[in-house]
């Protein structure tokens, strides 16, 4: 972790689901009113502002980059500036109710370690993330032999930083090899829900994991 938590007051204009984007209010629903909140690699703070606005949260977010850490000051926002593979050790055990990973684990080199800190640090954890498994990723490296752009995520391979493309299967398999055990699982076509029932790893754009 790299340097002190810094806050401002409170933002003069509070967030509503409405404005976040369609993956960030599928996190917001499985987030309870009153929680202690700790989002990682939080970005501009969008979804933590949101929280703390709509759900009297208790919110904290860590941030790598320093315009995202400047952005949550301006939304009124307690943001620590740190890189995620330090650890959380500055925070004991059980010190938050949920810990939010949204589209930052394709970044992350060691993800199993990430996700560990958070289910140390949290009573449950929410990893979502953009799924290169889609139909349209597919039939892009199939029919035109280039690496596929996640429908959720549109960079380039070579844009910094880089991403790492994985699958809802591949993620399965993930948590089921390092013992997460999977509460609840939502998948997004488009920003929209959609049923599990029927070829959802071909049909989703995104998914969002609730661990414990």
């Amino acid at each position: 972790m790299a340097s002190a938590e810094l806050a401002v007051a409170p933002c003069a204009e509070p967030c509503c689901e409405e404005q976040l984007r369609p993956d960030l209010q599928a996190v917001a629903a499985l987030i309870q009113p009153g929680e202690r909140v700790l989002d990682l690699g939080c970005g501009d703070g969008a979804l933590l502002r949101c929280l703390i606005d709509t759900r009297s949260v208790t919110g904290r977010g860590v941030e790598l980059t320093q315009a995202g850490v400047l952005a949550c000051i301006r939304k009124g926002l307690s943001v620590r500036q740190g890189d995620l593979h330090e650890g959380l050790g500055d925070y004991p055990e059980r010190s938050f109710d949920t810990v939010i990973l949204s589209y930052t684990i394709p970044y992350l080199n060691d993800p199993a370690f990430v996700i560990h800190e958070m289910l140390r640090v949290g009573k449950r954890a929410v990893v979502s993330f953009p799924n290169w498994g889609h139909w349209r990723s597919r039939l892009e490296f199939l029919l035109g032999g280039r690496m596929p752009v996640a429908a959720s995520l549109p960079q380039a391979w070579e844009a910094a930083p880089r991403a790492r493309p994985f699958t809802i299967r591949d993620f399965t398999g993930f948590c089921q090899r390092n013992e997460f055990s999977i509460a609840q699982v939502v998948l997004l076509r488009d920003g929209q829900p959609i049923s599990q029932a029927f070829a959802a790893e071909l049909r989703a754009t995104a998914a969002i994991y609730l661990l414990v």
